[in-house]
């Protein structure tokens, strides 16, 4: 799977929000929102026209995509997966993306970022049940134990860098073992607060 590897901030002053893509960066002044709080871009200054009713699903479709730093095919074929199972479909895509093993990596505080998280699962530092896994999308269920692998110095850093992210409940995390635990499917109020997952089913759905 292919993966976007240029600059990133770029995304989170398009958005006009935070995405906190680059770790405990996000959290000093020198974040790109705090130092230029306008689009990138020649016309990123420019006089801003109201948005149509498509530009703003199709906003809401991109924020949540390169907050949880997919490209349009996988995350539209998590919409499509999660179309098809009985629930809220908006729900439905949103537990999807929560249990990918490279965001409960970052939830855990294990890793500063999501990238981070996603390059540390493909460097195999990572078990699951036991057994070592390399793949960012691999999906965890509730009761599925994580554990980091011994000697893992760039994890103490992000643990350290993370203390500003409180864990979410449908987690447990075990600080002296490095190993964390699927309590239960994450919640809407425990997920993701900036996506509009409704607007994503209307662009979808068009």
């Amino acid at each position: 799977m292919a993966n976007y590897s240029g600059p990133v901030c770029r995304f989170c002053r398009r958005e006009g929000a935070k995405l906190y893509l680059k770790g405990e960066r996000c959290y000093t002044p020198k974040c790109a929102i705090e130092r230029r709080a306008f689009a990138p871009g020649m016309h990123g200054q420019a006089r801003k026209r109201k948005t149509s009713d498509y530009g703003l699903q199709l906003r809401a479709k991109q924020k949540a995509r390169r907050t949880y730093g997919l490209l349009e095919k996988q995350f539209r074929n998590y919409f499509e997966l999660a179309e098809r199972e009985p629930g809220v479909t908006g729900i439905n895509l949103l537990r999807h993306l929560e249990l990918r093993l490279d965001n409960v990596v970052y939830r855990l505080g294990l890793g500063a970022s999501r990238k981070q998280a996603r390059q540390l699962v493909s460097h195999r530092h990572f078990e699951v049940n036991g057994k070592t896994v390399n793949v960012p999308s691999f999906q965890l269920k509730p009761g599925d134990m994580l554990k980091v692998k011994p000697a893992n110095g760039v994890v103490d850093v992000a643990l350290e860098a993370s203390k500003l992210r409180p864990v979410p409940g449908w987690l447990a995390f075990n600080v002296e073992e490095k190993s964390g635990k699927i309590l239960a499917r994450p919640e809407r109020h425990e997920m993701e607060s900036g996506v509009e997952e409704q607007l994503i089913v209307e662009f979808y759905s068009r």
